[in-house]
């Protein structure tokens, strides 16, 4: 018994020595003489205790406890080598809703579209597991993202030598042009790619001085309207909330490498900032347009400028010679749809089909709270092409008196009617009359009243949309608004690889129907699967009868 506590002791013994130089190593990270001394004592100890209890170790194993032994380290290995594989061969099942932890379609979209290499270097702590994963989640997409990771602290000459100071920093470079960014969530770091690969942002400025929805205002949308909260259709007062705003569509367009400002054309200068402006988006003015703001409008389309226009029915905002140069009228009516409309409001028309052009790519359902038509001229401009994107129903129609509630066939517009439209010019020399001409006699004198004819030098993009509401704070995030607003941008500023972005929002989950799946989910769950079960039942209750 003494000799077996005696050998057990120096088992024991170098087993501790060993753990300790190991421990030692690990720690100092450099090698010592007393270092190795302590692991070949932990070795002799292990091997002379190991042979001292030789005897009792071979009983143990007659005894059926080798077998237990033997188990118990195959389970052990077989965990190992599971938790190596799993570390070598990472496999990622996000099981939420909305998936929280994986990659949005539209990041992997604009990651597999990346045309120049982009290389990240990121400075991480052990608490940024995270976001290292999330780096290389996108690394995965594309073979134009290489990563490296490093920990300021375990490497601070890297961290020194490029001038990084804290845990948490990223620097990233391709073509020659560095970032540096310090965002940890997916849209920060998705923004900064893009941007470090396309190297120039293009600016969109947006129309004010007009009362416009401002696209610098708050997020929210807290207010009031009536007793039963508001609506933006039929009889609606306009809102002139600060949160009433766009700010949802600037932070999307600055997520998409766009520089978002606001320009007002009534000041001195107004022609030349405009003329850097990449596009002009008009969204919703409430009060006309002076002659001058038009005409430096027209002056910046004929020489290649690219326009937005967001027109709210029953409001005269001076730009409408300026579309019928285009071949589009935008009618005075707002548009009733008693078939296809969001939830219980018939002047929000909704749209799931559209027509074959790049702005309505997978696009979902869109709504328009409160949206005017637009017909083509009744001659066809020169010059210009005119797509219809998104129409209403054939049960719709566009009512052309406010005051009321019942279609006129006599004075209002039958259905289906264009909800929003894409038109391009062609290049025209000014003593070309045909540019002028805008296909009806109401347009030939509207464009007589302006200063004298500016030549139209380049080719330029319109879209219009019959309201302004559907990009505001509270629908850009619904269903497909936002993704329409997005797509319009940016098939009007030609950055067509980018058509199909959208920053992911943070707004809650909820289930959004027009007016007709409403009425037919009512009908399915609450009318025809009981009235199946009760027939059911009829039919065993009369056979047992």
């Amino acid at each position: 018994m003494d000799n077996f506590f005696r050998s057990g002791l120096i088992l024991v013994t170098g087993i501790v020595l060993l753990a300790t130089a190991g421990a030692i190593h690990a720690i100092l990270l450099e090698g010592f003489v007393w270092t190795a001394s302590l692991a070949i004592a932990g070795l002799v100890l292990c091997a002379w205790g190991g042979y001292s209890l030789r005897a009792n170790l071979a009983a143990m194993v007659r005894e059926g406890r080798g077998e237990i032994l033997l188990y118990t380290l195959g389970t052990v290995g077989v965990l190992l080598a599971v938790a190596y594989l799993s570390a070598q061969f990472p496999l990622r099942l996000d099981m939420t809703e909305e998936g929280k932890y994986s990659l949005s379609r539209q990041t992997v979209t604009m990651l597999k579209r990346l045309e120049q290499p982009v290389r990240i270097t990121f400075f991480h702590d052990p608490m940024m597991r995270e976001t290292v994963e999330l780096y290389e989640l996108m690394a995965r997409q594309t073979d134009k993202l290489t990563l490296e990771f490093f920990d300021p602290m375990l490497n601070p000459a890297q961290a020194r030598m490029r001038g990084v100071q804290f845990a948490g920093t990223s620097l990233l470079e391709s073509d020659g042009r560095k970032m540096q960014i310090s965002g940890s969530s997916e849209t920060e770091i998705a923004n900064a790619i893009l941007r470090i690969s396309l190297g120039v942002s293009q600016k969109v400025c947006f129309l004010d001085g007009h009362r416009e929805p401002d696209p610098f205002s708050m997020e929210s949308h807290d207010h009031m309207e009536g007793d039963a909260g508001h609506s933006h259709g039929l009889g609606a007062q306009y809102v002139l909330h600060q949160q009433h705003g766009m700010a949802k569509a600037r932070n999307a367009l600055e997520t998409l490498n766009y520089s978002v400002e606001k320009l007002s054309l009534a000041r001195t200068g107004a022609a030349e900032d405009l003329a850097r402006c990449s596009l002009l988006v008009v969204a919703g003015p409430k009060v006309p347009l002076l002659p001058a703001e038009v005409g430096t409008i027209r002056k910046f389309l004929a020489a290649g400028g690219n326009a937005l226009f967001m027109l709210d029915p029953f409001i005269r905002t001076g730009v409408e010679p300026v579309l019928r140069e285009y071949g589009i009228v935008a009618d005075e009516d707002i548009v009733i749809d008693e078939a296809s409309h969001f939830w219980a409001d018939p002047s929000s028309p909704a749209v799931t089909d559209y027509n074959y052009h790049a702005i309505a790519q997978d696009l979902p359902l869109t709504f328009f709270p409160g949206a005017r038509s637009f017909s083509p001229t009744s001659q066809r401009v020169p010059g210009t092409d005119v797509a219809p994107l998104a129409n209403s129903s054939k049960q719709s129609y566009g009512q052309t008196d406010s005051q009321r509630t019942r279609f006129d066939k006599a004075r209002d517009l039958p259905g289906p009617l264009t909800l929003v439209a894409a038109a391009i010019r062609r290049p025209a020399p000014a003593n070309d009359p045909l540019y002028r001409n805008s296909g009806d006699e109401k347009s030939a004198k509207a464009a007589a009243q302006d200063n004298a004819p500016v030549p139209i030098t380049a080719l330029s993009r319109i879209a219009v949309i019959g309201d302004s509401d559907f990009a505001t704070n509270s629908f850009f995030h619904i269903m497909g608004n936002g993704k329409l607003f997005l797509n319009a941008v940016n098939y009007l500023a030609s950055k067509e690889n980018l058509i199909g972005l959208e920053p992911r929002s943070n707004d809650l989950p909820r289930v959004n129907l027009t007016n007709r799946q409403m009425k037919g989910t009512f009908f399915l769950a609450v009318i025809l699967i009981p009235a199946i079960l009760a027939a059911v039942g009829f039919v065993v209750w009369w056979k047992q009868r």
